[in-house]
């Protein structure tokens, strides 16, 4: 029997057992709900706590003492815990990962990540409570998700009910900017989904009423063109031809007009240099170009991203924009390059077996009925990497607003709840 073939048989007693106990829970699971409830302000305390450590990707040591917190956390409710380091060329902090090992039910995979997109010179740095909303920089994106999944195991953990269950908690470092190569970055979440039946990610949840069971794949591309540096009086002339920055317009025209239309596909440029000369810098995305009126662009950069909810729908996006650009004005050359980054998470009938035991969960729980979000609306994240290995959902992290901004926010008035959800949901499966 297959992997995916034995996960589907074990989810459809999960599924025979809810039916019997629909809208209704046992009483362990009534248990489940008030230690959680007894735990909401030690949750919320901890939440601030971790949030007023600063932990921008690029933040080495801030990543690290979040990791610490959350490790010693977890060692207190008896999961082995090890901090993996990464190449430090790299630039990246490395990851925790938390453990327990047993032999019953479903081996879990819960997904949550240490870094925010606030560096150290952020003016955005504290946590501040007002009445049920917490304005917390990376709160909701996602040290709030954190939370939910440290807490959901410890009031299971205190109610002696995750013996003999396998549970790997993977919170990794540099989820807002990965590490390059992925295949160094990744290795420990993919190893760890490999030994798994079934994926969870905490990543920003979009309310009761969705989770995730898809997430578009994101690539950068970068197209470069050149013309002949000449007086502009020649433009468009035999002898000059039409200059870089004309050529890079007819290449980002025809991307609009004959890439796009795929349902789920988007592809954005996000920066455009053109002149006689172009200095750029990756890792700053900023860059400079020095040009006149009078003169015949020589070069031109854009650089751009690229959505999409399939590697095939990938790839046939990049063969067209390939064929664009290999179609050059007159004295112009033009290239295209382009880099992986996530992967596509596709809406598999395991995902949707998955969503419909949370769905249950909720409505047992009086939240109401979980759907499918929409792909569309969603960035990438780190379970895609895992997609092609394990099934799961994502979008089960903390409720807020604001995410990757000033005005982030945390929904403390859900936040319990959704707690709740978690612990009952975890219990459920590694039954």
């Amino acid at each position: 029997m297959t992997k995916i073939m034995s996960f589907l048989v074990n989810l459809s007693f999960l599924f025979l057992a809810v039916t019997v106990h629909a809208q209704r829970l046992t009483r362990t699971e009534k248990k489940i709900v008030a230690k959680v409830k007894a735990l909401d302000q030690e949750s919320i305390d901890f939440l601030e706590k971790v949030v007023n450590i600063n932990s921008g990707t690029m933040n080495l040591p801030g990543v690290r003492a979040v990791g610490k917190e959350f490790a010693t956390a977890f060692e207190v409710i008896d999961f082995s815990t090890q901090w993996i380091e990464m190449p430090q060329e790299m630039n990246r902090a490395g990851h925790l990962f938390a453990e327990i090992n047993g032999n019953k039910g479903n081996r879990l995979l819960l997904i949550g990540h240490l870094d925010t997109v606030f560096e150290a010179d952020s003016p955005f740095q504290t946590f501040v409570r007002q009445d049920t909303l917490a304005f917390a920089p990376g709160g909701n994106d996602m040290k709030g998700g954190n939370v939910v999944i440290l807490y959901a195991l410890k009031a299971l953990h205190e109610l002696d009910l995750l013996k003999d269950t396998t549970i790997r908690v993977a919170f990794t470092g540099d989820e807002e900017r990965t590490g390059k190569p992925l295949s160094i970055s990744r290795k420990p979440l993919i190893d760890a989904a490999k030994k798994s039946d079934i994926a969870l990610g905490f990543e920003t949840a979009t309310g009761f009423n969705y989770a995730t069971i898809a997430r578009r794949g994101a690539s950068g591309w970068q197209v470069e063109t050149a013309g002949k540096r000449a007086h502009s009086s020649g433009v468009f002339s035999e002898r000059t031809g039409a200059g870089a920055i004309f050529e890079m317009s007819r290449i980002l025209h025809e991307f609009y007009e004959e890439v796009r239309g795929e349902t789920y596909l988007t592809f954005n440029p996000g920066t455009l240099f053109g002149g006689t000369f172009v200095d750029y810098d990756p890792l700053k995305s900023s860059g400079t170009a020095y040009g006149k009126t009078n003169v015949v662009a020589q070069k031109a950069l854009v650089n751009g991203g690229l959505r999409f909810i399939s590697e095939e729908q990938k790839e046939r996006a990049r063969a067209k924009m390939r064929t664009i650009v290999d179609a050059h004005l007159p004295s112009t050359n033009a290239t295209i390059t382009f880099t992986d980054s996530y992967p596509a998470m596709f809406p598999t009938e395991s995902n949707k077996e998955i969503l419909g035991a949370l769905s249950q969960v909720s409505q047992d729980l009086g939240f109401g009925e979980v759907n499918a979000y929409d792909p569309g609306r969603r960035g990438a994240a780190d379970i895609s990497f895992v997609a092609n290995h394990v099934p799961g959902l994502d979008g089960l992290g903390s409720m807020g607003t604001g995410a990757h901004t000033p005005n982030e926010t945390v929904n403390l008035k859900t936040f319990n709840a959704l707690i709740q959800r978690t612990a009952v949901f975890i219990y459920r499966l590694t039954r």
